[in-house]
């Protein structure tokens, strides 16, 4: 069995629901090839993959900002967060061109566009730019990405406490603007114009990689204005060049993710604990007024599947708060340790079945379980073997860069806060001679700028 433990850097509770939302997405790709009677009868009321989904991005929005505020610097975040994403997410592209090459798979048309693709993989923003999500689930990273730059962008400027007001926001725009933002109008533009979709998806990734060098490299001032020019761009791509599933998928992700973060802070003693359970059942109430009134012309089966979907995510969510101190089995630990890799190559997986016409022939039901439970088997073997050879390595690598840009980052404080106590010490001493009152405001102004940084 394994124990929660904070202290040892990982929450086992949390993997567990990893774990426990990729098989449901893996059950939801591969029920359309196997288990067909199983995957008719249960969607009838619950989409297995939209459930899983929506547990991710509750789970990623409760501990990536604790991550980023316990490190105390942008470099350290951004560190932590490229060494634990892209080496698996290059592997997993890598892996579908070698399917697409050999006859096992699909680039989903990336073959015909190479430069705009890569271009929009380059930031793991395929789903907001103009290229094709390879494999099919790396949608949701973009939606990862940009709440990643809106984190940064937040913690710079010392605004980041307010997690259930930028929930309930996002919750409140999917309902008043979920059914009239466009779908990829930037990148239909883009393809009628003389510099097509290619300058489209370069001009995005120069405005946000330039805006988390100034973030991570600059001063003060250079670094807020960095994560603003990042945060920006990435606002303006959620809002108006989507590529799928829905308008509101944005907003509501991004809600999801908040709630995730109020959860946390109510939990550490941050915000009161029935203010965050008020507000998180808003944002689930408009979350699920969103989906059922804009995906009205999806039909009633789809309405009744996004308010179980929504609903259950939370209840997923809260039972597995409710038993965070107690023991959790090891293999439901462990698999959330390898869903990463799991979420990325199960695509895979299935589209080398599917390669197979001999393996397409009808079967019986007992024979589709045992063939889905053997291809479920190989699955993770081989992400137990590219953690063990990918992921974990180089998140070795990473929390090792991440140690020396927080230590870089302290060292680059540390004169600063220096010479403004001398300044302080040498303005008090001043007024003294001046006078009690001069005296206690140049107090008050010290005490305002020294607490205006975003260290939490």
């Amino acid at each position: 069995m394994s124990r929660t433990g904070g202290t040892a850097g990982r929450l086992a509770w949390l993997d567990a629901l990893r774990g426990f939302a990729a098989l449901c997405v893996v059950f939801d790709h591969g029920s359309t090839l196997l288990l067909r009677p199983a995957r008719d009868f249960l969607y009838q009321w619950l989409n297995l993959g939209q459930y899983g989904v929506f547990v991710f991005f509750l789970v990623s929005g409760y501990i990536v900002p604790a991550s980023l505020e316990r490190k105390g610097s942008l470099g350290a975040f951004w560190a932590s967060r490229a060494f634990r994403l892209y080496p698996m997410y290059a592997a997993a592209i890598a892996l579908a061109a070698a399917a697409y090459w050999t006859g096992h798979g699909t680039l989903r048309g990336a073959e015909n566009h190479p430069g705009t693709s890569a271009a929009s993989w380059l930031l793991m923003l395929p789903n907001l730019l103009a290229g094709p999500n390879v494999p099919n689930v790396v949608w949701t990273l973009s939606y990862e990405m940009v709440f990643y730059l809106l984190l940064a962008a937040l913690f710079a400027w010392g605004v980041h406490r307010h997690s259930g007001g930028y929930a309930l926001t996002w919750a409140a725009v999917a309902v008043a603007l979920g059914g009239v933002l466009p779908m990829a109008a930037l990148t239909h533009w883009a393809r009628h114009s003389a510099n097509g979709p290619l300058a489209l998806d370069v001009g995005a990734d120069a405005l946000i990689i330039g805006g988390i060098v100034l973030a991570v490299f600059g001063a003060r001032q250079a670094a807020r204005a960095g994560t603003a020019l990042a945060a920006l761009t990435a606002l303006i791509l959620v809002t108006v060049n989507q590529g799928s599933p829905y308008p509101w998928s944005g907003s509501v992700i991004l809600a999801l993710m908040f709630t995730g973060t109020l959860i946390y802070r109510a939990e550490q003693g941050q915000t009161p604990r029935i203010r965050a359970a008020v507000t998180a059942v808003a944002v689930l109430g408009l979350v699920t007024v969103a989906g059922v009134w804009h995906g009205a012309p999806h039909g009633s089966q789809w309405q009744v599947q996004w308010v179980s979907s929504v609903l259950l995510a939370a209840a997923t969510f809260g039972a597995g708060m409710a038993v965070r101190n107690r023991r959790v089995p090891r293999a439901a630990a462990w698999l959330g340790v390898i869903s990463y890799s799991v979420y990325l190559l199960h695509p895979l997986a299935f589209d080398a079945y599917r390669s197979v016409p001999a393996l397409h022939r009808t079967h019986t039901m007992p024979v589709q379980v045992a063939m889905f439970a053997a291809i479920v088997a190989v699955l993770i073997a081989a992400c137990a073997v590219t953690y063990y050879l990918i992921e974990k390595p180089m998140q070795r690598i990473g929390r090792r860069v991440a140690r020396y840009a927080r230590a870089e980052a302290a060292e680059a404080v540390a004169p600063a806060e220096a010479a403004e106590a001398a300044e302080a010490v040498g303005a008090s001493a001043a007024g003294l001679s001046a006078g009690p009152t001069a005296a206690r405001s140049t107090s008050s102004s010290s005490t305002v700028a020294g607490g205006s940084g975003g260290s939490p």
